[in-house]
């Protein structure tokens, strides 16, 4: 029994000091302070565990910092951790700092913390300084003077400004940029024979325009890839226009005809009008002549050779009517 009751306490003495022991070390990185004791750099036991009790992660510091003094950057433990409680890459900063060294790029810890704080690859940026990129442009379709449409599509090699990195224009402002130039110079262009003979005109147009201006770029050349013939704009647009023409002359031509049939019912009308006047005149004659008759103004004889008078008038209108023949022969002889 007192041969199990010391096993025991050994048991609980190892497992204790196991977990004393990884405490210690979860606080004291003792083998990273190894290390960077290995590579020179200077750097106490104490800082290691103060970063701890800053929930910074030792190794996202001491481990660029190695980089650094190996690169012969002169950086200190201060400037990395300021970085990396404000939020940046680190280990990204000193890469890029380490490579803008090596080509001779003059980048100091300041401008590149400030880049990649905001938003920025400054390594990208760094790497795209010594190994220019090409940009490539859509398909931008540009009228020229004589109607033609003109399917141009450009590279534009660009190079990183580090300067211009912090609050510069991105890629999308260069290709806007480059599409306006291309419009601006085959619109001015009087045929797009000129601009297929002379491709490299929209280049040295566009290029001398200064393009980069506010922009995180350096443009180096303007490369046109592809030059295509479109549609005939101009022809299509004047025809739409004819037919727009037409279609307004139609439409007057109605309104005119509807005028005239209008006027027209309005001119019936009024002979319908006319007629019923008449009518009510041609009616008033009856009781004038009766009125005439009992004032004594008319007597019965004159209103006995009225009546003669009117069918003398109608016979020889009957008359007249049957001596007009319907066929020409017969007038024809008549006239002979």
């Amino acid at each position: 029994m007192a041969l199990d009751g010391s096993l025991i306490t050994i048991l609980l003495i190892g497992v204790v000091a196991i977990i004393l022991l990884s405490v210690f070390f979860s606080f004291f990185p003792l083998m990273l302070w190894i290390s960077a004791l290995a590579s020179g750099v200077r750097i106490g036991i104490i800082t290691l565990v103060a970063m701890r009790l800053r929930r910074v992660t030792p190794s996202r510091i001491v481990n660029p910092l190695i980089k650094a003094t190996k690169a012969g950057l002169g950086l200190n433990i201060n400037q990395l951790e300021s970085h990396y409680l404000a939020g940046g890459n680190v280990d990204r900063v000193v890469n890029a700092l380490i490579a803008a060294q090596r080509a001779n790029i003059p980048l100091e810890f300041e401008r590149a913390a400030a880049i990649d704080l905001a938003g920025r690859d400054v390594l990208q940026a760094v790497q795209m300084s010594v190994n220019p990129r090409v940009i490539e442009t859509p398909i931008v379709a540009a009228v020229a003077k004589d109607g033609i449409e003109v399917k141009v599509k450009a590279r534009v090699t660009v190079r990183a400004n580090i300067d211009r990195l912090v609050g510069g224009a991105g890629e999308e402002t260069i290709i806007a940029r480059v599409g306006e130039g291309i419009v601006t110079t085959v619109g001015s262009s009087a045929s797009h024979k000129d601009v297929l003979e002379n491709p490299d005109l929209i280049s040295r147009t566009v290029l001398s325009k200064g393009l980069d201006a506010g922009t995180a770029f350096e443009i180096l050349s303007i490369d046109i890839a592809d030059v295509d013939v479109g549609k005939n704009i101009g022809a299509y647009l004047q025809t739409e226009q004819a037919e727009a023409d037409k279609r307004i002359a139609q439409a007057k031509a109605e309104e005119r005809r509807a005028m005239a049939v209008a006027q027209e019912q309005e001119m019936k009308a009024r002979v319908v009008e006319m007629r019923a006047r008449v009518v009510e005149s041609e009616s008033e004659v009856p009781l004038a002549m009766a009125e005439a008759l009992r004032s004594g103004q008319l007597g019965v004889m004159d209103y006995m050779n009225l009546k003669n008078i009117e069918a003398d008038t109608q016979m020889r209108g009957s008359l007249g009517k049957m001596g007009e023949n319907t066929d020409g022969s017969d007038n024809s002889k008549n006239n002979k």
